[in-house]
């Protein structure tokens, strides 16, 4: 969505394919950087964002059974925003889709699932997709096709390309709890032998994860919902009393976490970006800030191609790739040592008060004595090694909320 809104701002008749009817998808990755924040306000829909539904949280604390840490100080970042903010992504999604409608390049089709791609000379030069609404199938031919459907890609599939996949030690299950006024903000993590879970202030609710070795999601709801409650109040008490709202093991929702990358993120006609080019684990929550930075990037250098409406080269799609490669290495690299450092183990532990029960690790202790630090985990985790940045001819000023806000 953000790449044909850049791309039809630029002038460029741009599609996007959307599989379902609407964007309603609950525990979608809901994190909004700080990145993605000063790219709205490039965009001049910063002050759109700020009247949505949203929560902005100013740092995240990890506690051990040795004691509580800070990990990351958002008030340290440079800029207007010193915070993440968390906002439900189909609130995001209709924002964008609504600011592209007001160009007359822009075209988006709901239930539009794409099966198969189209080539000529070996040449991708559109999609076949599936109307779901009529069943009916329908072509779509383009100068550039551009996969942004996420790590099970439909369009990566039907090209015949298969990314490079690097071994993860744990799932991730979704749920919600109740939240008091009383209970502190931000984003906390919990971790103790054999068991790990983060939540994330939503404002009216609590959004939680539990996060579980990999493969365990059948036997834990073979267990029930009682044991899993047992197992949520255990390692988090002062979640003891507001447990009685998860009624069953629906309203646990599992996320099987991948890490992968493909070697070459384009052929002839067809580019990909985001998860379809690089599943990013939850680690940092990163993945949709990094899957903007490849949009932003890909239409500052594809969209002058595209607006002179030639061809696309592969130097071009080369170039996306190359400057795009070193921030997911770089960020994939982290997320690799945490899973072998610290989630492995922590994981593999057999359940009890004994991971690092008598004092906080070296990295911990470090961010705890110096808090300077805790500014440049935020900034890696909040603005990348490498921010992207809307290209002139896409900018906007300022434009107000239609609530006046």
């Amino acid at each position: 969505m953000v790449l044909g809104l850049l791309l039809a701002r630029g002038g460029v008749r741009v599609t996007v394919l959307e599989k379902h009817s609407d964007f309603l998808r609950d525990f979608r990755g809901d994190t909004v950087h700080a990145s993605t924040l000063t790219l709205l306000d490039e965009l001049g829909l910063g002050e759109r964002f700020a009247a949505m539904p949203h929560r902005d949280v100013e740092r995240m604390t990890v506690r051990l059974d040795a004691g509580e840490a800070a990990v990351a100080d958002f008030r340290r970042l440079p800029g207007a925003h010193r915070h993440i903010a968390f906002a439900p992504q189909w609130d995001l999604l209709d924002l964008l889709a609504t600011a592209a409608a007001e160009e007359s390049t822009f075209t988006l089709i709901n239930d539009a699932e794409v099966i198969d791609v189209l080539r000529e000379h070996g040449t991708v030069v559109g999609v076949r997709y599936r109307d779901r609404a009529t069943g009916a199938e329908r072509d779509l031919r383009a100068a550039l096709t551009v996969a942004c459907d996420g790590r099970s890609s439909a369009v990566r599939a039907a090209a015949g390309l298969a990314p490079r996949r690097f071994g993860v030690p744990m799932d991730v299950l979704w749920f919600r709890l109740p939240r008091e006024r009383t209970d502190p903000d931000g984003v906390f993590g919990r971790l103790s032998a054999g068991r790990f879970a983060i939540t994330i202030d939503r404002g009216d609710y609590w959004q939680c994860a539990s996060v579980i070795p990999k493969g365990t999601d059948a036997a834990l709801r073979a267990a029930g919902i009682d044991g899993f409650r047992r197992d949520i109040a255990a390692l988090l008490p002062w979640t003891a009393d507001r447990l009685a709202p998860l009624t069953s093991l629906d309203d646990v929702k599992l996320l099987e976490v991948e890490l992968n990358r493909l070697r070459r993120w384009y052929v002839d006609g067809l580019l990909l970006i985001g998860d379809a080019a690089h599943a990013m684990s939850p680690v940092g929550g990163v993945g949709i800030n990094l899957a903007v930075a490849d949009a932003v990037a890909a239409a500052r250098i594809v969209g002058p191609a595209l607006r002179s409406d030639g061809g696309v080269p592969l130097r071009l799609l080369r170039r996306v790739q190359l400057r795009r490669w070193l921030p997911t290495v770089l960020i994939q690299g982290v997320q690799r040592v945490i899973h072998r450092a610290l989630l492995a183990p922590a994981l593999a532990a057999a359940p009890g008060p004994r991971l690092g029960a008598a004092r906080l690790p070296a990295p911990l202790r470090l961010l705890r004595r110096f808090p300077a630090l805790q500014g440049l985990t935020a900034r890696m985790v909040a603005i990348g090694p490498l921010p992207e940045h809307a290209p002139a001819w896409a900018r906007r000023p300022a434009v107000r909320s239609r609530t006046g806000r």
